[in-house]
């Protein structure tokens, strides 16, 4: 599996991460074969978040690895805290409560990743910055950073947070691209160069902040996978006549549009099937060509100016 630096650490990380939001669908044996053939295939990255499954998936993760030191050694963990019922919280208190809950779940007595998982409107970054500490020199967190977040939150985050804010986590698809889109339509007067997020691609790429794309077959927010979708007939059949000439599925091409992006993202897949976890994994060895990745994206429905 090939490698990146997550942002600017020496944490070396595989492209491609394994998102565990879903793991709680599986009986037990699923989860072990699902896990143990992650890592058989070099995908050692997991993402996890306390909410998920209400906590359940990060017990049946650490169940499903047979977590010990030996295999703690050999994996890399990531989780994410903030969003409770009603209301997201990012209080001193509930980061460490929450990585605590998630240290217990997960079986292990620290994370590699901990990330803030959306922006609380509440933030005091004052507190954000004793939780990190104190978690930094309990040894409970190694590395920090985001989700959800757009650059000007991440700024005030690190007027007082010491430590690097190595990745963001943001939606982020062929059909959820509008980050990529709206910097093509510079001064243009088109709903495509509306700028929803402060142009977060350009600042995480200037920050050397790894971007984590979730949902990656997802268009819209959570309203179903585009890929083999008879919604989007034409992008389906550009990613399926590329797959054919790399003798891949056209799963491993829409990981492999955001792979081919220079901003060396980490994309976050959350499949519980085997072969679609194989397939996406197999884009870590596709490099588009730059004529193949925009014919990709002007099929998507996207316009170029």
């Amino acid at each position: 599996m090939r490698k990146i630096k997550l942002g600017t650490s020496d944490l070396e990380v595989p492209v491609v991460a394994v998102g565990c939001m879903r793991i709680n669908q599986l009986q037990p044996k699923q989860a072990e074969q699902f896990v143990q053939t992650a890592l058989e295939l070099g995908a050692n990255f997991f993402d996890h978040a306390d909410i998920y499954g209400g906590g359940a998936c990060e017990e049946i993760f650490a169940k499903a690895v047979h977590m010990n030191d030996d295999v703690r050694e050999k994996i890399i963990l990531q989780s994410k805290c903030g969003i409770r019922e009603g209301r997201y919280d990012f209080s001193k208190e509930h980061i460490l409560n929450a990585v605590d809950g998630s240290l217990k779940r997960l079986r292990t007595d620290y994370l590699d990743v901990l990330l803030l998982h959306r922006p609380d409107a509440l933030v005091e970054p004052e507190e954000v910055a004793e939780a990190f500490d104190i978690l930094q020199s309990t040894g409970k967190v190694k590395h920090f950073g985001v989700s959800n977040h757009k650059p000007m939150q991440i700024e005030l985050l690190k007027k007082y947070v010491k430590q690097p804010i190595l990745a963001n986590q943001l939606q982020l698809s062929i059909m959820h691209a509008n980050m990529i889109a709206n910097g093509m339509h510079v001064n243009m007067l088109t709903d495509a160069a509306i700028d929803r997020d402060g142009s977060v691609l350009d600042y995480c790429r200037l920050h050397e902040i790894t971007i984590q794309p979730w949902s990656p077959f997802l268009y819209g927010f959570f309203e179903g996978v585009f890929v083999g979708n008879e919604k989007f007939p034409t992008l389906n059949a550009k990613m399926d006549e590329i797959a054919a000439r790399y003798g891949v599925t056209n799963t491993t091409i829409a990981i492999a549009w955001l792979l081919r992006h220079p901003a060396k993202m980490q994309p976050v897949i959350g499949t519980t099937n085997l072969q679609r976890l194989k397939d996406s994994l197999k884009a870590a060895e596709v490099n588009l060509t730059r004529e193949e990745w925009y014919e990709i994206f002007l099929a998507a429905g996207y316009t170029l100016p």
